[in-house]
């Protein structure tokens, strides 16, 4: 039986169209397979890590705040608390750097009068601006710790409208986590390699690797904080105690 040339191209591109679906037939079902092929034997261990060191830094925030009728006098008044703020703080080796202004604003002050109301509505009463209020809230870095105490006590002389710290803390932090991440993943090798022997396996390459903590737990002095402020006189030598930096990890081998 003889085959036209039309019938030989429809043969054709019927075998090529069953072809290109067979072949995405497998594909898909080697995507799927792969997908979910069933994970190998594994095991997970946890490890924790600590270093403890003594704070070298103490940071302290204090705020300026003045009322005057305008706001060119109540923003005179607080610079002129904020230069005897900075001169006490140079004089007492604070480093330029190491003070910042955090923030800096001004609103009014109103005074919304008093009404007595007898009947229903009541009669509607517009604000009135009587003053404004600047203020400016700085944060300062003090190295020498054993100063921290001294230097809270003179800010509180100064006129300062709140004072808050010292919060202790460690300046080279990343060294200090480095540390304590090594000593949380040796941790956990110790526990692997002991349970794997006790329980006859084979441990094979790492799977998965997780960390969570690796955060200093500061110390805060508040009561001197308060005291400062309230005008009675503490002693100015604060404890600084020590910080401690932990890290916890979770590492994942598989079972040969």
């Amino acid at each position: 039986m003889n085959t036209s040339p039309e019938q030989k191209e429809k043969i054709y591109r019927g075998l090529r169209i069953a072809l290109i679906a067979f072949l995405v037939a497998v594909a898909v079902n080697f995507l799927v397979d792969s997908r979910y092929e069933k994970p190998e034997n594994t095991i997970t261990f946890s490890g924790h890590g600590e270093v403890t060191a003594v704070p070298d830094i103490a940071n302290v925030y204090f705020t300026i705040s003045q009322n005057a009728k305008t706001v060119k006098e109540a923003q005179t008044l607080v610079a002129g608390i904020e230069k005897k703020s900075l001169d006490f703080l140079k004089t007492n080796n604070v480093l330029d750097k190491d003070i910042k202004t955090a923030n800096a604003s001004f609103y009014p002050k109103y005074d919304y009068g008093q009404i007595y109301c007898i009947k229903y509505p009541c009669p509607q009463r517009n604000p009135v601006i009587v003053g404004y209020t600047a203020s400016e809230s700085i944060t300062v870095k003090v190295r020498n710790t054993d100063e921290v105490g001294k230097i809270m006590q003179g800010l509180g002389t100064l006129g300062v409208s709140d004072l808050n710290g010292p919060n202790f803390s460690i300046d080279n932090e990343e060294e200090l986590k480095t540390q304590t991440r090594k000593k949380a993943i040796d941790n956990a090798k110790e526990k692997a390699e002991v349970l794997a022997k006790d329980l006859g396996i084979r441990l094979g390459k790492i799977t998965a690797f997780s960390e969570s903590g690796n955060y200093p737990v500061p110390m805060y002095a508040k009561g001197m904080m308060m005291d400062s402020v309230s005008g009675v006189s503490p002693q100015a030598e604060i404890p600084k105690g020590e910080n401690t930096i932990s890290s916890d990890v979770s590492i994942t081998y598989e079972i040969r």
